[in-house]
């Protein structure tokens, strides 16, 4: 069974290589055949070039973009490339920090066969950041909820069958929301419980400002929804304060008028057509094996 392993990097190669040893070290079945795809997003800092006896890893090849587009976009070209260029049964998309742990593949290849061709996606049970962000996270899933109708408990690190990888392409909202596009287009995903781990190197690039916009992008995916539900909650909220109306009262009524507008532009970036071009923003491709 061949799996591809699609680790999205900008700039942090110290990390990347760290992930790519602790991959090539893992004890897996000789039923798979694991090779690693890194898509390097227009890094400004150079990859120091290493010898590594990479026994255990059938291929490695880094995809070098043009201009940078972010980490959700990477994914989305990703999977773009593997889809039309390798021989593959599963795609494991997954951070190259370490926060994704390299150990959890393995719970992944456990799962395939019981898992009847469905994707399987790892439900963070233990987070690793400080308490207050991981207070805002749970604001976050609760807000995704309430106005969506979506429990998202997952992010990048998922293991996707042929099938799903092909109706993500076919998503437009793939280009924009890797989570929200992959809930759309699957109803049945199957589980198991993942730890957000530690970063090998520096601090986490999931700032307040990032969460926020990761969290509108998802919501953009069901805007529809959104809309229905933001407009009910207007009118009931406007009929409570009506007789207590003030700034203070009004404020979450200002606060959801803003983020209609941020989740109207984000919803813009689901642009089927840059999607379809998208590998033309390849500048190299590199065969490390």
């Amino acid at each position: 069974m061949k799996i591809k392993i699609l680790i999205p990097i900008y700039n942090d190669w110290q990390s990347a290589s760290k992930l790519i040893d602790e991959i090539n070290n893992l004890s897996m079945s000789s039923e798979y055949e694991i090779s690693t795809i890194i898509v390097n997003d227009a890094s400004n800092h150079d990859r120091l070039e290493e010898s590594k006896d990479l026994s255990n890893i059938h291929s490695y090849k880094i995809i070098n973009m043009k201009k940078n587009q972010g980490h959700t976009r990477c994914i989305a070209v990703g999977l773009k490339y593997i889809f039309e260029n390798e021989d593959f049964d599963y795609v494991i998309p997954m951070d190259g920090d370490g926060e994704d742990r390299p150990i959890e593949i393995k719970d992944f290849l456990d799962q395939i066969n019981a898992s009847n061709n469905k994707p399987i996606v790892g439900l963070r049970v233990k987070r690793s950041e400080s308490l207050l962000f991981q207070i805002c996270y749970k604001i976050h899933k609760a807000i995704t909820l309430a106005f969506t109708g979506k429990s998202i408990k997952f992010g990048n690190f998922t293991c996707l069958p042929k099938s799903t990888v092909e109706k993500m392409l076919n998503e437009k909202a793939t280009w924009n929301s890797f989570s929200g596009s992959l809930t759309k287009v699957e109803q049945e995903l199957k589980t198991i419980p993942s730890i957000r781990g530690t970063r090998y190197f520096g601090p986490s690039k999931m700032s307040f400002y990032n969460l926020i916009k990761h969290s509108l992008s998802i919501i953009s995916v069901f805007r529809k929804t959104f809309l229905i539900r933001s407009a009910l909650f207007i009118v009931f909220y406007i009929l409570l304060i009506k007789s207590n109306a003030s700034v203070i009262t009004a404020m979450p009524l200002v606060l959801l008028m803003i983020a209609v507008y941020f989740i109207s532009n984000l919803a813009l970036r689901e642009n089927m057509d840059e999607f379809d071009k998208s590998l033309s923003n390849i500048n190299s491709i590199d065969k490390i094996k």
